[in-house]
Parts: C-alpha cells; structure tokens; sequence
C-alpha cells in the first residue's frame, strides 16, 4: 500500500449514470471530487434506456441536455408495443408519457437512449479537475471524526492507496460494496429472478419501421433498438441451462422466426453480447451512515419496467450535492445533510412500489391476451389495457414528488415543516397517474415562461432563486453568505403562484420550492432568516 494518503472533498464510488451526474453536479459547485469505477471502462452495454422529463430537465440544468437528445431516437420512439411475436402486429400498445411528445408541464422532452451513449456525455461533462480512475475498487473505508479514509486497490496493478475524503457518495450499483461494508440492510421483495440481455443483430426493419418503439413486449422476452442507427436487444428470464444456451438459436426462436415458414422465416440473430443480472427490487434501510451517502441503485434497487431505476437515481444526487457543496464551502449547516434522506427515502419506497405494480401490469396484459386468444378470439384482435393512456401511470411520480423536511418552510416561509411528515410523497393519488402543478413549498417549481424566454426552471442552478414581480422589495434584503439570485416573476404567473404584488418563490438549487410569501411582512431579515432555517446554517 502506498504511503501517502491523497486528499479530496468527495469520493464517487461508481462510474454509472448516477456517480457521472453526481460529479458533474459537484464539479459546477467548485467541490473537488475524485469518481473510482472498478469496471475498467464506461458500460459497452445498453442497459438504462429511458430518460424522463425530469432527468433532461437535471441535464438541460448542466448545458447537457441537446447533446443527450442528439444522441437518442426520435419522439416517435416513445411507446411500448405488445405482440405474440415481434413478427406480429399489435394487440396493445401505450404512449411513454413526456418522451413520445412534449408535455406543457416541463420545457423539455424526455429521450429514450442507450446508457452506452449517455455515459460518454455525462464524463464530458465535468473539466480536468475532477478525476476519474478506472478499473480501481474500493475496498474499505473507515470513518473519521474529520472524514472517512477509503481503501482503493487498482485492479491491473495490484496496488492500494489510501483517500481521504470528507463525504462519500456510495453510487456503486445493486451490489453496493459502499452498503455492505456499512452492513445496511434492505428492505423490499429482494431478487425477483436471473435475467438475460442478449445485444444482436439482424434485419427487423419490416416489422419495426411501420410502427417504431422503445420496447415490444411479446410472450417470448421483449425487443428493443438499441442505436438509432441499428442493433437490437432481447431481454427474459435467463434458462436454466443458461451456461449453455444456443443465444442466437433462443433469440431466433422467441423472433417467431425459427420455424422456416411465416412472416420471419430466414431471419436470423446474430449475437453481439449477452449479459446476465438479476432484478433487484429493495430500498436501503438508511441512506446515511454519518459522512458517507448512497444514491441509486447502491439506495434503491428498482425493476425495469417504466425506466424509473436511474431516473430516481439522477434526482437522489440532484438532491444531495447542493446540499454537500453548501456545507463543504460552509453556507450550510451539517444538518442539511440529514434532509436528503428525510426527502429521498418516501420517493425511493413509492417509486419501488410503482415499479413492481408496472412488472404485474405487463404480466396481466400478456395474461389477457392468452386467455384471448385461448377463448378463440382473432388474433388480430385488441387487448385493453389495464392502465390510463399515461404511460405506467407514473407521470405524477416524476414531475409531482413534493418534500417535507427541515429544508422547506411551510405557510408563508415562516415554520419548519416537521420532519415526520416525511412518510411519503405528497402527489395526489396512489396511481400517482396525474400531475398537476402546484406552487406550493416542497414541491417541484412549475414550468411557466419568462419574458425572455427562459423557463422558470432555467432559473435555477448553483444558487438559490427568488422569484418575484417586485425585485425592488427584495433586493434591500441581503442574503450573503448564500448564493441568491433574484429574477422577476411576471404578474400573470405571480397570480398563478398565490403572489400578491410584493410576494416571493424561494427555490432550492434542485428546483424544489423552500419557501413561499404570498405578501411578505414588514421585516427586512425575512429572506435572511429563512435561508438560515433552510440551509441549517448560523447566520454571520
């Protein structure tokens, strides 16, 4: 083992989507970070495919998000199709809600993408300063009163250094070392089977110009393009002779083309990769351990299906690192950190509840159709489908997720909201099938445009905004140390926000509303004295 230890203020642990966007995140707030993958390269595999609206969002926040969408399919791509084969035609299909087209509540779309094209983007997205190791694993670390000293072997050279940090993002997947050698335990279903990813080839066009999608659910596995310029996938429970298996032949066969008549006769695959996993289902029992954080996967492991897994993830950093960067350049308390999860927890524990509820709907879908075609139905025949046209009835869950913590202020920004509240997310329904935009405190800011073009939401970044049709009023109010911008809120939307004529919006760096005064009272500390109650920080 190396004799010296280096120094940083973050280690990553996990070169993922969620450790790239954590660094680059922390890289725009100044913080020094050092990310360690123990894989020796970015992921050569398609495996998270889908980018919400409220990710872009996240992306379009770090100048990213046009060059994620270069890379990725067009609108047209965002539907999920059923088939008794892909060779067949539709018996059920369904928008992906804010990826197939724009929705009014966000200024951008989501994508459907590879992780394989996203992971280039996201490690561009941060300078020099933030280094990168590949092929290095942790594999200890050990607390301090100071920070944590973490052990890291490089898996070519056999050789162990030492770093010292002051906070830990443990981003490091399913199989988290970072929680394990916390012994956190998790809670959930756990491992809902072994899956196979078969990455191939072949000439599918026929069946998939007409009619494009993200994925093609069928009782054989399910499709999908992978680039928009070719390449495809298949994806199902792994056989049991799994070591074994003719992929080429499995894939072949699940295409409806194996048997050398119909509609996919002389269609072969020809296999790229394949790669085996298990579907995970579980939150961590705690997303703290003192100084060192989980996000993602390492926090919450979700199923596939409805692309919600790295999403969640992406907003756990989104959530975190201004808060790490606030107390790391002391305009925050320590306390802060105990919000992320107080805030993250409820969302981890409903977007698994979702997810799981999204696999049993693809399951009676499949259900429905045999029992269809069993009754003798044409199988050209439609299938209802047991869900609302919003794709998964997951919408309010992505825009919708509102916070109750320490870090919002209640009423007219004026009393703590109490922790305890935190039990879950205040979204409306249990479906969580609608979003409706609210300008409440602990809620996402909505989407409204300025007079210069800008979304409300482009407002906000490394800073805390005060959105208000009376700059005048505020600007008498200093708020040094914290970094506060003011913006002015057109009184069309300061009525839609419950603003009277000298009121405010006081929005966090991750976009969530902190406080709101409708009509602000007399005193000139007012904004002081709640960025203080929001930042946990002792006022100078």
């Amino acid at each position: 083992m190396s004799g010296a230890e280096a120094e940083v203020a973050v280690l990553i642990v996990g070169g993922g989507p969620v450790g790239l966007t954590a660094r680059a995140l922390l890289a725009r707030w100044g913080v020094s970070t050092l990310l360690v993958e123990k894989h020796a390269e970015l992921s050569p595999f398609p495996r998270s495919r889908l980018v919400n609206v409220r990710s872009m969002e996240i992306f379009r926040q770090l100048g990213l998000a046009d060059r994620v969408t270069a890379a990725a399919f067009a609108p047209e791509y965002g539907r999920v199709r059923f088939r008794d084969t892909l060779c067949d035609e539709d018996f059920a299909t369904a928008a992906m809600v804010g990826i197939d087209a724009p929705v009014p509540e966000s200024p951008v779309i989501g994508v459907l993408t590879s992780q394989d094209r996203l992971e280039p983007t996201l490690l561009a997205a941060a300078d020099g300063d933030a280094p990168l190791r590949f092929g290095v694993e942790l594999i200890d670390l050990a607390e301090r009163p100071d920070g944590v000293v973490a052990v890291l072997l490089d898996r070519r050279s056999g050789e162990e250094t030492r770093v010292r940090a002051r906070y830990v993002i443990g981003a490091d997947g399913a199989n988290s070392t970072v929680r394990e050698r916390l012994a956190i335990a998790t809670t959930g279903p756990g491992a809902m089977g072994d899956f196979t990813t078969v990455v191939f080839d072949a000439d599918l066009g026929r069946w998939s110009a007409r009619q494009p999608a993200g994925v093609y659910f069928t009782a054989h596995g399910s499709f999908g393009p992978v680039h928009p310029e070719g390449g495809w996938l298949w994806f199902g429970p792994t056989p049991g002779d799994g070591a074994d298996t003719d992929w080429s032949g499995l894939v072949t066969r699940a295409l409806g083309a194996g048997s050398g008549s119909g509609a996919g006769a002389g269609v072969r695959a020809d296999v790229r990769r394949v790669q085996h996993w298990v579907m995970n289902a579980f939150v961590a029992e705690r997303l703290r351990h003192g100084r060192i954080l989980l996000a993602g996967d390492a926090a919450h492991a979700i199923p596939p299906i409805g692309g919600l897994g790295m999403n969640t993830g992406i907003a756990d950093v989104h959530n975190l690192c201004w808060k790490l960067a606030g107390v790391l350049r002391g305009w925050a308390g320590p306390g802060l950190l105990d919000t992320y999860a107080t805030e993250r927890e409820p969302v981890a524990h409903r977007t698994l509840r979702q997810a799981v509820a999204n696999a049993q709907l693809m399951v009676q879908v499949l259900e429905r159709r045999r029992d269809q075609l069993r009754s003798g139905a044409p199988a050209q025949g439609r299938s209802e489908l047991p869900w609302s046209e919003r794709y998964f009835a997951q919408l309010g869950l992505v825009l919708g997720t509102a916070y109750r913590s320490a870090a919002v202020l209640d009423g007219d920004g004026t009393r703590p909201a109490p922790s305890e509240r935190g039990t879950d997310t205040d979204t409306g329904t249990e479906a969580d099938t609608d979003y409706v935009p609210t300008p409440e405190p602990g809620h996402r800011l909505p989407h409204l445009w300025l007079a210069d073009g800008r979304s409300t939401l482009d407002a906000c970044g490394e800073w805390f905004t005060l959105l208000t049709p009376d700059p005048a009023h505020w600007e008498r109010q200093a708020a040094a140390p914290w970094p506060v911008r003011i913006e002015t809120l057109p009184a069309e939307h300061a009525d839609r926000c419950g603003l009277g004529p000298h009121g405010a919006l006081l929005i966090r760096p991750d976009g969530h509303i902190g406080a709101r005064w409708r009509d602000p009272s007399p005193r000139g500390s007012t904004l002081r004295h709640t960025v203080t109650a929001i930042t946990g920080s002792t006022p100078s």
